[in-house]
């Protein structure tokens, strides 16, 4: 019997340098900084685009003792109370003072690793999911304050260091969670910034080693009832989707799960028939040699959630306004936008090749379409655009995805080969650059001729 997941909660950074995650969040991708919570132990930070919530959390360090000037800084900003903190009430025990709804991990490298969801009892999901042998990592825990309780429990996963924490918030009345300082803003879902539409998360995707895909699977269908979702109607059941050509040995499957109306349970997008959040897993196969799952592996040092589908509105202006903002984009070769056919379906589809190559953004349309969108106009087809950011860590590890659906929901399989090429292309220059001797000519490198 598995647990039934209401909403993805949040997703949870850890970090050594929560500041500049903070203003890369904020000024770069156009987050909000909404709610922190600041102790001598613990510096959390709370940012939304829509319902896409960051939670940062800074790792200790033996050497930052208190409150740093940057965290200060930070505080003074945004008019955050760093002493209200220390006036919640708990109900927690031991772990009063350390990192809340989470737990600081001894991951060496900057690292994504919870993804939080929504349950109606907590208590239930533990004792069902202990049944199932799973490692809790904190037991069932409560903390409130005046706008209600909070109780929440964080499972290990079965991937690298990915963890679960499962949260009961249904008689909670306040904006975000207990002990944290909320800015004094209205931060409503129906406010939308028109110049970077960014609503929801629209996919996670895992970076898991050779031949651990079915395990991962199975994994969190028996714990999670997550089901599986094929990238490409064509896509064998067994093999998953395969790329094993130029380069790129790679293998995608993907899974979702839905909200059970049986259960109760409400969609976050009231009156539309979506599902949420879907999981795929990247595993790399050998024969073409190593790319960035590999990197992915070596440099995070563990499996783990190598990047994150931020679901737009409008890609161009999104694009637009981060790159504008500091945002780096890795773009396909120039020769994509030109290839043959490309450019007509960009056209077909109502879009401007020009514009799109300015930022790295691809498409692809759905090649499976309905009969009566067959006849319909060509801007009908359902296509989806996407682009890939540059890692946002020091290492060549966590990077973000911008992807667009009109209609499409898939990941663009036609798109798949060139957005893995792209960043492939970024981090075999990365590799070189660190390679080469200081004065040495550079040699450019290419994914794709």
């Amino acid at each position: 019997m598995a647990v039934f997941l209401s909403r993805l909660h949040h997703v949870s950074l850890h970090v050594s340098n929560a500041e500049k995650i903070a203003n890369d969040l904020v000024s770069k991708f156009k987050f909000d900084l909404f709610a922190a919570r600041l102790t001598d132990k613990s510096k959390q930070f709370a940012f939304r685009k829509g319902a896409a919530v960051f939670v940062v959390n800074e790792r200790p360090s033996k050497s930052s003792v208190g409150l740093n000037e940057g965290i200060l800084g930070l505080a003074d900003r945004y008019s955050i109370d760093p002493q209200r903190a220390d006036l919640e009430k708990y109900k927690q025990g031991n772990n009063s003072l350390g990192c809340l709804y989470d737990l600081s991990p001894l991951h060496p490298v900057d690292t994504v690793n919870n993804v939080c969801f929504e349950v109606e009892d907590v208590q239930r999901s533990f004792k069902v999911l202990r049944d199932l042998g799973c490692n809790f990592l904190v037991p069932p825990t409560t903390v409130e304050d005046v706008n209600g309780p909070v109780t929440y429990s964080v499972v290990k996963s079965i991937v690298g260091n990915v963890c679960h924490t499962l949260i009961e918030k249904t008689n909670y009345e306040g904006v975000f969670l207990p002990g944290f300082d909320v800015i004094e803003k209205d931060w409503s879902l129906g406010e939308e910034d028109m110049s970077c539409p960014v609503t929801h998360f629209d996919h996670i995707t895992y970076a898991c080693p050779r031949k651990t895909t079915y395990q991962v699977m199975g994994w969190y269908e028996k714990v999670f009832g997550f089901q599986r979702f094929f990238i490409d109607s064509n896509e064998d059941v067994d093999e998953g989707f395969v790329i094993n050509q130029e380069g790129i040995g790679l293998r995608l499957t993907a899974m979702e799960y839905w909200k059970c109306s049986k259960a109760g349970i409400a969609l976050p997008f009231a009156g539309k028939k979506e599902p949420d959040c879907k999981f795929v897993i990247a595993e790399s196969l050998p024969e073409q040699g190593r790319n960035q799952v590999d990197t992915f592996l070596e440099q995070h040092r563990a499996p783990g959630i190598q990047h994150i589908g931020l679901y737009t509105k409008n890609i161009v202006f999104t694009a637009h306004t981060m790159a504008e903002a500091g945002v780096q984009f890795s773009s396909p070769p120039p020769a994509y936008y030109t290839q043959l056919g490309k450019q007509q379906e960009i056209e077909e589809a109502g879009h401007s090749p020009q514009m799109l190559a300015q930022h790295g953004i691809l498409l692809d349309t759905d090649l499976h379409q309905d009969p009566l969108s067959q006849r319909a106009s060509s801007e009908s087809k359902r296509h989806l655009l996407q682009v890939f950011t540059k890692p946002i860590f020091a290492e060549n590890t966590f990077f973000l995805e911008l992807i667009e659906r009109r209609g499409a929901t898939g990941f663009g399989e036609g798109n798949i080969k060139a957005l893995w090429q792209s960043v492939q292309a970024y981090m075999e220059n990365e590799r070189v650059d660190r390679q080469e001797p200081q004065g040495s000519s550079k040699t450019a490198q290419t994914a794709l001729s």
